[in-house]
Formats: C-alpha cells, structure tokens, sequence
C-alpha cells in the first residue's frame, strides 16, 4: 500500500489560492500617488518645493523633518515611483558601513544601465559624521538621490557638508482637518462609518495626537469593537489609551516647549505658562530642571523690576525640594503664575552686556589711581589713593568722583524701564546723575 503522502492533494484543494494574510489598515491605505497624499501641502503643493522640482524635472536630494507618522517614507516613495527612479529603503538603526558599500555599489551597476537610485535613509541623524560623510561622493556624482527621514533638528544632528547638498523639508504634524479626511478615506475602505458620536470621533482624533499613522491603528481597534449603540468620548476613553505625548528630554521638543514657555512668562501669560510648564511635566520633564529655568526667568526678564521674583522662584525651588512630586509642583506652578504677571525689564541684561563689549575694548586699563589703596610708601608715592573723596563725608553722601579709567569717556550702560521697582531705580539713577554734573562743574 502506497504512503498517503505520496499521494497527490486533490484538484478541488490543489487549485484553491492560498488565503493572503490580513494587511494592517495603514498599509491598506498607502497612498499610490502623490496626490493621494492627506496634509503636507506646504511641500507637495504646485508653488510649494516638491511640486516645483517635479514640474520642472529636477529633483535634488532631500531630507525631510517632522514628527513620526507625518508621510515621509510614503512620499519618499512615490517621488520614486513618479521619477522614474529605483527606491532603496534603508534605516539608520539597523544599517552599518559594510551595508552601505552594498547600497552604493548596487546603485552604481544600476546607474551604468541607466536606472537612477532613490536612497531613503529612514532615521538618518543615528549615522555619525563618518558615515554621513560616506554619502557626499555618491550624491555629487549622481550615484544616488538621497532622501533623508529625521524627527530631530537637522541643524544640530547632520553634518554641513551633507546640509549644503540636500534641500530641508519640514514636515508637520496633521491637522484637525487632515485626520478627519484620513478617517473619512479608513472608513471607505473598511466599508462602514466608525460606532463613535461625533465628541467620540473628535476625541479619537486628539488621540492620535497629528500622527496618522497612529490614527489609523486606532481606527483598526475601534472598528473591530462590536457595539449596540455610538459610543461616548468617555467611553472610549476607557477602552482605548492616550498616545503618549512627543516629548524627548534631549531632543527638539525638550528645546521647543521650554522656549515656549519662557517666551510665555516673559510675554506676561500666565495660561499659556501654565500650559506649557503641564506639557514638560507630562513628558516627564525633571521638576527641578524647570525650577532652575524658572529662576533663569526670574534674573533675566524681570531682575530688579521686581527684585521679590528670585525669591519667590528659590522658596519654590527649595518647597518642591522638601514636598517632592507632585504636591512640590504646585509651588513651583505658583512661581510661573507670579513670574507671568511680575513687572519685565531687560535693562540690567542689556548693561551687563554693554559692560562686557566695553571691558573686552579697553583691555588692561587700570583703575584711576585716586581709588587705589595705597598701603606702602612706595604706592602713596605712586598716588595711590591721592585725592580720593570718601562719599559718606560729602554732601548727600555722593562725591560725584569719575570711577572708570582714566581715558574712558564715561558710559551709559544701565537704562532701567518705567516699570514696577526699576521706575524707582530710575528715579535714584536720575537723581545720582543732575548731583554728579553739580558737583562737576
């Protein structure tokens, strides 16, 4: 008897295709052409970069900046397609030097037949100097057109000789309108309108926090749910988890949302503060690294227009020290409040900075010599000390005496604002100056 293995499977099974696994939403719903794109106009738009070099025929390396799940793989892809031009993913977490003289020599027997290569280098700011000078010569004979994919600065993270060869794209984060025309096109394919009311749908969105690729993951879950009636936004809420904020303690966002917040208190806003100081703290900013920018605030917008704000800013600092999070926070939420709203004046910054430029200009001059101690002989001699006015025996306690080189016309550096405590500097400042020119003349 034969071995049933041998035996040929029947016509009616061996014919039957083979069922294909099921595709994730977000590669369902990959764009097939460029202008399938949702958002990013600012770069695919006809007057914009992209529609402008494809118009015309020249595409020129790029890289493209912007947050996670904004397009950039799937544009790089179609420039490809659209160009004529053999595409080569590659990413820089998992790609060594060996790897690369692969790419480059591929792309090299590609070129000699007269097929251009399309190099997509996904995370390229992971590469280090050398390897991102590995490219220069490939890009400048025409080997490759790279595009590059960065979620950080490329100013900070890629070298100049790479920069000065390719054209910065800056991709954004989708909008309200971008994530709605995304659900609308999910919902087509799914063939059904997602169970959610319309506060749910709104919410899905802010979920997805401008990431479209995350939005369609979401999506994928919600539809999947079996549900008799729409559900609520706080429904929702508890089936589905809040996509983390972007927020990297070293990177972009750090840099962002601190300059954002003290251009909030310098700007006298206390909400917008508020906001942006909650925002480090969601993203796990180290408390006390705000409380140290918080007193930075304190010295250089406000200073002595209200000489109480750096007090308030070390009595935080020091009850967040003693309390700890997250009861500590709150004193220190309390110093972005009165930091907001305290009097602002950058004429002490402006001083200090004039008497700096002033020090480096005039070198090693020396003190004038009527305010120079003179304990020997030898330095009374020398006129140390001569002729020095001791103030508190003048009239008003001012002798009015020149205290700066001898040489050096006497500067204007200090010029206090007419706000909060400075109008009371300026007032003494004034006051100082009419008996310096009466005791002067």
């Amino acid at each position: 008897m034969a071995d049933l293995f041998d035996k040929p499977p029947p016509d009616d099974i061996a014919s039957q295709p083979k069922a294909e696994p099921p595709r994730p939403l977000a590669d369902r719903l990959r764009p097939r052409a460029l202008a399938d794109v949702i958002g990013q106009t600012q770069v695919l738009g006809a007057d914009a970069p992209l529609g402008v070099m494809l118009a015309s025929g020249s595409l020129s390396s790029l890289v493209f900046w912007g947050p996670p799940g904004v397009g950039k793989t799937t544009i790089a892809r179609l420039l490809a397609q659209e160009t004529d031009l053999h595409f080569v993913q590659i990413s820089a977490i998992f790609t060594g030097v060996p790897d690369l003289k692969k790419v480059f020599e591929a792309a090299k027997i590609r070129r000699q037949n007269g097929q251009g290569t399309l190099l997509f280098v996904d995370e390229i700011h992971r590469f280090n100097k050398a390897q991102q000078d590995g490219f220069l010569p490939h890009m400048e004979d025409g080997t490759i057109l790279l595009v590059g994919a960065t979620t950080e600065n490329p100013s900070f993270e890629l070298n100049a000789a790479l920069l000065s060869r390719a054209q910065v794209l800056v991709l954004e984060r989708l909008g309200a309108q971008d994530l709605e025309d995304l659900t609308l096109r999910a919902e087509a394919e799914l063939k059904r309108a997602l169970p959610l009311d319309p506060a749910a749908r709104l919410a899905l969105h802010e979920m997805a926090d401008g990431d479209g690729r995350a939005l369609l993951n979401l999506i994928e879950q919600v539809a999947a749910w079996r549900v008799d009636a729409l559900l609520d936004p706080e429904t929702l809420a508890k089936r589905l988890m809040r996509r983390a904020a972007k927020y990297d303690k070293s990177g972009d966002e750090h840099y962002n949302l601190i300059s954002a917040l003290h251009k909030s208190v310098r700007g006298s806003d206390p909400d917008a503060a508020l906001y942006w100081f909650a925002r480090m703290l969601e993203g796990g900013e180290d408390p006390r690294y705000l409380a140290r920018r918080l007193t930075r605030m304190a010295v250089e917008d406000i200073a002595l227009a209200d000489p109480q704000a750096q007090a308030v800013c070390l009595q935080s600092w020091d009850t967040y020290e003693r309390l700890g999070s997250p009861e500590g926070e709150l004193a220190l939420a309390q110093a972005v409040v009165y930091l907001a709203l305290a009097p602002k004046t950058n004429a002490h910054y402006m001083a200090f900075k004039a008497a700096q430029r002033l020090a480096k200009q005039t070198g090693s001059a020396p003190p004038p010599k009527h305010i120079l101690n003179a304990p020997t002989k030898l330095m009374a001699a020398q006129g140390y000390g001569a002729d020095y006015a001791y103030d508190h025996n003048a009239e008003d306690g001012f002798s009015g005496q020149n205290y700066f080189p001898d040489g050096v016309p006497r500067p204007e550096l200090y010029k206090p604002v007419e706000r909060g405590f400075e109008r009371e500097l300026k007032r003494r400042l004034e006051y100082f100056e009419k008996l310096r020119e009466k005791r002067n003349r």
